[in-house]
């Protein structure tokens, strides 16, 4: 088994390797774990494989997330592996921790990771630890934001993400629910869609409107629980 046949598998299902690591004591992978794989969608094929599943056509709540464990669930099972997601918990397992400990995630200037190849475009929509301890390819040396001119950090039109400051999810979620904030409810948002990594991933407006569509519902839901 090499990552490569696993990467290969991954992107026939719409999904891409984003990351891989050889964990160690304390990075909260499952016991046994030589090593543990992040998968994202492969944009922009995913969509349309989503968007055409039976968990996007069946109008039952959270369609994507069912859809990942029906699919990243039978991959893990090929490669002997075991899948973990985001919303498994709590304790909720550390994604946005194991995208950095791979090399291929970085914290940008917002505040938001940024990927090496995906830019601020990045999600992780499940893992795989794998018993193996797999050859793995050298990590970037540096974070993509180095050399760039960081147009993210004036993209926010009412600042909720800027450089070094705190986000400010109230100001966003306000602005996203004003007649101002059309553009982002339909197309993304505007600080992810700066990076210039991104250019070649940038969502349908379907896409974009059904992620922020959830972003929305969420943080209503928990700020109405708290």
């Amino acid at each position: 088994m090499t990552l490569a046949r696993i990467a290969e598998a991954a992107q026939a299902e719409g999904l891409a390797l984003r990351g891989a690591f050889h964990p160690s004591q304390g990075d909260g992978a499952p016991d046994g774990c030589g090593t543990l794989l992040l998968l994202g969608p492969d944009e922009p094929r995913f969509w349309p494989i989503f968007s055409g599943s039976p968990e996007y056509r069946d109008s039952i709540a959270g369609p994507m997330d069912r859809w990942s464990k029906r699919v990243i669930g039978a991959l893990a099972q090929r490669f002997g592996g075991a899948a973990i997601f985001p919303s498994d918990g709590p304790p909720y397992p550390s994604f946005l921790n194991w995208a950095k400990a791979s090399g291929s995630a970085f914290t940008a200037p917002p505040g938001m990771l940024v990927h090496s190849e995906a830019g601020l475009l990045i999600s992780y929509r499940g893992a795989i630890a794998l018993p193996e301890r797999l050859a793995l390819p050298a990590a970037p040396s540096e974070s993509p934001c180095a050399p760039c001119a960081r147009p993210c950090v004036e993209a926010c039109p009412v600042g909720a993400l800027g450089d070094g400051t705190p986000y400010d999810v109230p100001a966003c979620q306000a602005h996203l629910r004003s007649d101002a904030g059309a553009e982002c409810r339909s197309h993304g948002c505007l600080v992810r869609r700066a990076c210039p990594l991104s250019a070649t991933l940038q969502r349908q407006p379907e896409q974009a409107a059904f992620h922020m569509a959830s972003f929305m519902g969420n943080w209503h839901e928990a700020e109405g629980s708290s």
